[in-house]
C-alpha cells in the first residue's frame, strides 16, 4: 500500500443488506475480489437522499462497485473523482463500466413461455416505490408489453409496492375480477412469493387454476417449485468483482460493459391453462 499508494480495498455500495439478491451478489463479488488480493468494504445506502455525498467515499478505496443503484452521469463522475474506477452491477450507463442483464428480454422470454403453454389472459404484477418505478422495473414491464403485443394479446398489469406484501395485494385485486387471469407473471420472486401465499389462502390451486411465474431464482423458489427467470446474482457479483480488479490494475478500459445471459427455469408452478387441458 505505501509503495503503490493503493488501499487494496474496493468499496461496495448496496441499497440494503436485507434482500436476498444483494447478499447473493455481494457473495460473488467478495470471492472475486479476494481471489485478486483485494478486500471489500460494504456501505449501505438505504434511506440516504444522496449517498454519493453522505458516505465516506473519498480516498478510502481503489475502486467502487455500486450494486443495483440508479446512478446518474453526474453522480458517476463525482464518485470516480472520490473513489477511483466505478463499476455498476445490476445497472448500466452508456459507455461506463457495467455488469448487467437484459431485464426487458428476460420478461419478454418469460411471457413467451406462458404464451407457448397456451395462456392468453396473462396478468403482470409490477412494482414501484414513492419515487416511481426503478429502471429495471420499467424494463421488465416493457418486456412483458413487447411479448403481449407481438402475440396480439391485451396486457393486464397491476402495480404495487415491492416485496411479498405487494404480490399479495395484487392477487387480491386480480381475483376480484369476474374472469381472473389464467397465468400471473411477477416482476420478482419476492413479489411472486407473496402472490403464491395469497393464491394458496384463497384456495386457488397453482398451477391447476392459475400458473405463476417469477423473476430472479430466489433461494426459496426451488423449494416452492416456482418457475422463474434466473438472473444469476452471484455470477453478476463475480463478473463485477473481476472487472473492478482489472480496472484497478489497468487491465481493461473504463468503458467495459458486460451483459450476462438470463435463462428460464421451468418448474411445477406453470402448466397449460385448465380449459386447454380439459378440451377434447
Amino acid at each position: 500500500g505505501l509503495v503503490t499508494g493503493r488501499t487494496c480495498r474496493v468499496a461496495v455500495v448496496v441499497p440494503s443488506l436485507r434482500p436476498w439478491f444483494f447478499g447473493a451478489l455481494a457473495s460473488g463479488l467478495g470471492h472475486a475480489l479476494h481471489s485478486a488480493g483485494l478486500d471489500m468494504l460494504v456501505h449501505q445506502a438505504d434511506g440516504m437522499e444522496n449517498w454519493t455525498r453522505e458516505l465516506p467515499l473519498a480516498h478510502n478505496s481503489d475502486a467502487l462497485v455500486a450494486v443495483a443503484l440508479q446512478v446518474t452521469e453526474a453522480q458517476y463522475s463525482r464518485i470516480g473523482e472520490l473513489a477511483g474506477p466505478v463499476v455498476l452491477a445490476g445497472e448500466e450507463l452508456p459507455r461506463r463500466a457495467s455488469v448487467f442483464i437484459d431485464d426487458r428480454a428476460g420478461t419478454a422470454g418469460a411471457t413467451h413461455h406462458l404464451l407457448n403453454l397456451g395462456h392468453i389472459r396473462i396478468a403482470y404484477i409490477g412494482t414501484q416505490t414513492e419515487h416511481g418505478p426503478s429502471r429495471s422495473s420499467a424494463a421488465r414491464l416493457a418486456g412483458y408489453h413487447d411479448a403481449m403485443a407481438e402475440a396480439g394479446q391485451e396486457p393486464w398489469t397491476v402495480t404495487k409496492s415491492p416485496g411479498p406484501d405487494g404480490g399479495e395485494l395484487a392477487v387480491g385485486e386480480l381475483l376480484s375480477n369476474q374472469s381472473p387471469p389464467t397465468a400471473v407473471l411477477a416482476e420478482s420472486d419476492d413479489v411472486a412469493l407473496g402472490a403464491y401465499r395469497a393464491l394458496r389462502r384463497s384456495g386457488v390451486r397453482v398451477p391447476e387454476a392459475i400458473s405463476l411465474m417469477g423473476f430472479d431464482d430466489h433461494d426459496a423458489s426451488a423449494a416452492l417449485d416456482l418457475t422463474t427467470v434466473d438472473q444469476g446474482p452471484e455470477a453478476l457479483g463475480v463478473a463485477a468483482g473481476h472487472l473492478a480488479a482489472d480496472l484497478v490494475h489497468g487491465r481493461r478500459p473504463c468503458d467495459t460493459r458486460i451483459e450476462l445471459p438470463v435463462q428460464i427455469v421451468p418448474r411445477q408452478s406453470t402448466a397449460a391453462p385448465q380449459e386447454r387441458r380439459t378440451s377434447p
